[in-house]
């Protein structure tokens, strides 16, 4: 019993009582209660992990974030999981596309060490990610949905994940005993499938990290059939950049993610398949006005695949409860990028600028994430994997470049905790320019480089402070001239930090197939 007592950590003199007993079933009911709380011991040192994640989850789509939809509170559930406990306001990624994204939650890595560096390169299964460590921490995990990540996965003691970007509709899983399928909408049915594991397949006696991965709301927003039409009387506030006319951001117009120029009537906003869409094949709508028409119905689209997402995480939530598991749970909820809702009259993502750059992550912690907390600090996405082996217990590998949120969560902001984020764009499709940059909240600074610039570094650099929606590239403004130098400075400075390769990344030609 002593040697029990001092697995779980107890002090000796809560074993001495044994001392002054005398009777056998005495000495069993204290057996059983020292497991019982060892058993308890465990479990608050080793709480399960629900990681929420979504695809191209705008900042700005989020309820719990102050924009021109928050006052919808079209994120519920979402928002709830900020409530009780945290929001960061400065979360961002290092390289805004969904597979290098994805790379990087499980590596902990920049793209140009987890080579995976676009959408259509291959991806090294065979190198080193959380999911093959946490378990030495006595967690088992599973992963349901989407990956983006072609090749069997590896590590996860389950895994069904949709085939490339997957389908809204009716989707197929591929899994190690090889492909399924279901009927239904791919939000319901992934939460579905992790229920099914919750449920059947995981082992109670282990603390799990359980990854639900929504393909929703990457294009072409299908929502599910009961979410088609709850927005279609709802006017959206315009963004005050719907119009941008790329003035000081000559690149910028190279673009091909115009709401008004790029986004299909048919494909996209489905004209010809909802009959409530059919207004949009009136010929007479033309230049403003369809641009205006356009992003309307592009905005129901989004936040009706927004709504079931939330109405699934809520679902997931409500399980965790009446099984008597959330208190002991960490709830975290977050995207592969941000994405732009009509900002610089966009609707896709790639560019540094902050509606892409920036993602949403809220965190829930009983006991150790302070209620109603709003974050600050410099977050990133190549933070998430060392956060994961942290909770868990088990050491970060040394080449994990990532940093873990621990000690944020409990309030504890580190003195050397980065004061700048390092951003790398590595693919030309899609219309945008290679670029790489730097920001430490306050001021950023893009490099532009690559064919579409001729061979010459093509620079912007934007005061956030002043020019939060950066809409005026000061570069060449004298009055920068030592701010420039300064962020010049950084950008060599986290590329040295990060070991970032001088030479030019060469891509893989993409396919036809995946223009998309």
């Amino acid at each position: 019993m002593e040697k029990l007592f001092r697995t779980c950590g107890l002090s000796r003199n809560i074993y001495s009582i044994k001392d002054n007993l005398r009777y056998p079933m005495k000495m069993h009911l204290i057996s059983v209660i020292t497991a019982l709380i060892c058993a308890s011991l465990v479990r608050a040192e080793h709480p399960n992990i629900l990681w929420l994640f979504c695809d191209d989850m705008a900042v700005n789509g989020i309820s719990a974030y102050d924009s021109r939809f928050s006052e919808m509170k079209i994120t519920p559930n979402i928002d709830r999981i900020g409530d009780e406990g945290v929001r960061f306001e400065r979360c961002y990624v290092s390289n805004s596309v969904c597979a290098p994204s994805r790379a990087t939650l499980l590596t902990g890595k920049h793209s140009h060490k987890n080579g995976k560096y676009g959408n259509i390169e291959p991806y090294n299964h065979d190198q080193m990610q959380f999911q093959k460590l946490i378990g030495q921490g006595g967690y088992q995990s599973a992963i349901i949905g989407k990956t983006h990540l072609p090749g069997s996965i590896q590590g996860f003691d389950h895994w069904e994940t949709l085939p490339g970007h997957g389908k809204y509709e009716n989707p197929d899983f591929m899994t190690a005993d090889g492909k399924i399928s279901f009927e239904g909408h791919s939000s319901d049915v992934i939460a579905d499938r992790a229920l099914v594991w919750y449920n059947t397949k995981r082992n109670p006696e282990k603390p799990f990290i359980l990854m639900v991965h929504f393909k929703a709301p990457h294009r072409d927003w299908t929502p599910a059939p009961r979410f088609v039409e709850a927005f279609k009387d709802v006017t959206f506030p315009e963004p005050d950049t719907l119009f941008d006319n790329y003035e000081t951001r000559e690149l910028a117009a190279t673009h091909n993610m115009g709401v008004g120029k790029h986004m299909k009537i048919g494909t996209d906003l489905k004209a010809d398949r909802w009959e409530h869409r059919s207004y949009l094949l009136d010929e007479n709508l033309k230049g403003e006005a369809l641009v205006r028409a356009k992003y309307q119905a592009y905005m129901r689209d989004y936040f009706a695949c927004v709504a079931g997402v939330d109405e699934n995480v809520g679902r997931l939530v409500q399980q965790l409860k009446d099984d008597g598991l959330y208190d002991n749970t960490i709830v975290m909820f977050s995207s592969d990028q941000g994405f732009y809702l009509g900002e610089h009259g966009w609707f896709d993502k790639r560019w540094m600028y902050e509606e892409s750059f920036r993602t949403p992550f809220v965190a829930k912690w009983k006991g150790v994430i302070e209620p109603g907390t709003v974050n600050e600090d410099l977050a990133q996405n190549i933070d998430f994997a060392p956060t994961f082996l942290d909770i868990a217990g088990v050491a970060a590998p040394e080449d994990m470049q990532g940093e873990s949120l621990v000690p944020l969560f409990k309030g504890q902001t580190p003195d050397d905790w980065r004061t700048s984020l390092y951003y790398h764009y590595y693919m030309v499709g899609h219309g945008t320019v290679r670029h790489e940059g730097v920001s430490d909240g306050k001021f950023k600074l893009i490099r532009f480089y690559g064919k579409k610039t001729k061979g010459e570094d093509v620079f912007e650099i934007y005061d956030l402070e002043k020019d939060p929606a950066e809409m005026n590239n000061v570069y060449g403004n004298p009055e920068m001239a030592g701010k420039l130098e300064e962020m010049q400075a950084e950008l060599a400075q986290l590329r040295d930090y990060y070991d970032v390769p001088d030479e030019e990344v060469v891509m893989m030609k993409r396919e036809k197939k995946d223009k998309k």
